[in-house]
């Protein structure tokens, strides 16, 4: 018994261990990825959506992409779906209680529309309605999701190409070396952080004889969406809503588009119906988002908008855990 008291303090301390990590970490990634895109005058908001976006869903691309490849496919549905729902209720959440969240015309009509896209691709890819097999996902779906990442890429850099003077006022200036190490560093830290965290969670949960599904959607979601919590919170304390609100729309783009088409490709896998209900309340989310920029003030996540969000984020935790009891 004290053996096992002590490796969960192990345990403990591991993951302590790596939310420090993760906070450094998002420091000096903002601050790198701020620097960034003033020194070649491109928005925040694009370096938001693509370099943060990315660095922050590296955890999720390395869990998932694993535990394709170990036939966990729970895991993988549930980081990627609950990651999302993380990403949109909780983190958007606080956020936007701790400063209403200014949200640009492209996301609005654009990357809002596309991630909510997104959600209604797979749900239509998981019922297979041209194969007689159901709830299967096959590689060249994967295939398709990829190329859909493909395209999103490409309107980004169009978009990068045109944009010319938009860059955010008072951003801490770095130098070229400076700027490269805060941005490796930080991403480095946040990967590092992330990966502690999650692992010694879902030791600590299998312990306790929770199943794959619900450690996929809560513990594991939670744990790879933490840079993208430190990061958005971070960047709304330095007033770089921009950053904060491309990091968490960018994330879920990503997570679909990308992460899950990765992990199809690497291991064809079935589609569990249970996550429906999952699937469903991130869609819903996500019109209430796009629906939220025209109400209050036009193109701002309110505060009560936020709180909105985060009530119901605690509501979907709490029916995830009764229903496993």
């Amino acid at each position: 018994m004290p053996e096992l008291l002590l490796l969960m303090l192990i345990q403990v301390f591991l993951m302590i261990l790596g939310f420090a990590l993760l906070v450094f970490g998002a420091n000096w990634f903002v601050d790198g990825a701020s620097s960034l895109a003033a020194k070649y005058n491109v928005s925040n908001l694009t370096i938001g959506l693509t370099v943060v976006a990315f660095g922050t869903s590296a955890p999720e691309l390395a869990v998932s992409a694993f535990a394709s490849f170990s036939d966990h496919q729970e895991i993988v549905f549930g980081n990627v779906i609950g990651s999302n729902n993380f990403n949109l209720f909780l983190i958007l959440g606080i956020a936007g209680l701790i400063a209403p969240l200014v949200v640009q015309s492209n996301t609005v009509w654009k990357e809002i529309p596309l991630s909510l896209l997104a959600v209604i691709i797979v749900f239509f890819m998981s019922y297979n309605v041209f194969s007689n097999e159901a709830h299967f996902l096959y590689r060249y779906e994967g295939f398709v999701l990829l190329g859909l990442f493909a395209a999103f890429m490409i309107r980004i850099y169009v978009q990068l190409k045109s944009e010319q003077n938009d860059q955010a006022q008072g951003t801490k200036q770095l130098n070229g070396v400076k700027m490269t190490v805060f941005i490796v560093a930080g991403l480095a830290a946040l990967v590092g952080g992330g990966k502690l965290v999650v692992n010694n969670a879902i030791v600590l949960a299998s312990d306790m004889g929770v199943s794959e599904k619900i450690i996929g959607l809560t513990i594991v979601a939670a744990g790879t969406s933490l840079p993208e919590l430190v990061t958005s919170v971070v960047a709304v304390l330095k007033k770089n809503n921009d950053i904060a609100v491309g990091n968490v729309i960018g994330s879920n783009i990503f997570n679909i588009f990308f992460i899950l088409a990765i992990s199809i490709i690497i291991r064809p896998m079935p589609y569990d119906a249970r996550f429906n209900v999952d699937l469903l309340l991130l869609a819903g989310g996500t019109m209430f988002l796009f629906v939220a920029m025209f109400t209050g003030q036009k193109k701002k996540l309110d505060r009560w908008e936020a709180a909105v969000l985060l009530v119901t984020f605690i509501m979907y935790t709490l029916y995830l855990i009764l229903g496993e009891v």
